[in-house]
């Protein structure tokens, strides 16, 4: 089972689809970093349908397959990965878009949306791992390496949690070291971002050098 803690600011005093190694997403969102945000292949082939949303950590560049969800990028530095590629609404991505407004609203805790996620075996345990996180509940690197069947296995977990290409849905962002603290986070601004979705959920955490910002 995995091992989960739910911590609350009031409780206690106190595209897509590569890797970013542990090392790599502590640097993101500090100064001097920059990294290109969009690696194509020969085989790349532009989303079915997409739809970009406003939101308090920056837009969100949301795509689906036609019958879930497949991505979801939050801007940096003033760009998206898909900017180039018009946008293209169907069903999901209008649940989509509903439920993230409502949940930056403070109106939603969960999400009921379709996702297909494609990645190796592990990072699929993994992530699997992330979907059962609720609403103020975190997990260590640890914990997660233990409940998929590798408990040595941290810097792998931290590759399979950056590598997560739905994230907020898939909440990678409950994702933290096992002394509370914020190790890096591959979406947006990276750490001010990550440091944003905790502070919104109520987590406690503990970044050197960053002070929350009020949800």
């Amino acid at each position: 089972m995995l091992d989960r803690r739910v911590l609350s600011s009031t409780g206690i005093s106190a595209l897509a689809g590569f890797a970013m190694s542990e090392k790599c997403q502590n640097r993101v969102g500090t100064a001097g970093y920059s990294r290109v945000m969009t690696i194509r292949t020969a085989t790349f082939e532009p989303p079915r349908y997409l739809v970009r949303v406003p939101s308090p950590i920056g837009r969100l560049e949301i795509t689906s397959d036609g019958e879930a969800i497949t991505s979801l990028s939050i801007e940096r530095a003033g760009s998206l990965p898909l900017e180039e590629f018009p946008e293209n609404r169907n069903s999901v991505l209008d649940a989509a878009a509903e439920q993230l407004a409502e949940y930056f609203d403070g109106r939603r805790r969960d999400f009921d949306l379709p996702v297909r996620l494609e990645g190796t075996a592990f990072q699929k345990a993994v992530w699997a791992q992330l979907r059962d996180l609720q609403w103020g509940e975190v997990a260590s690197y640890g914990s997660v390496g233990l409940a998929t069947g590798r408990a040595t296995a941290g810097r792998a977990v931290g590759g399979a949690v950056g590598a997560n290409p739905i994230p907020i849905i898939v909440p990678c962002h409950r994702i933290l070291a096992g002394n509370g603290k914020i190790t890096g986070y591959s979406g947006g601004n990276g750490i001010p971002t990550k440091a944003w979705l905790l502070d919104h959920e109520g987590i406690v955490h503990h970044t050197v050098g960053f002070e929350p910002v009020p949800a």
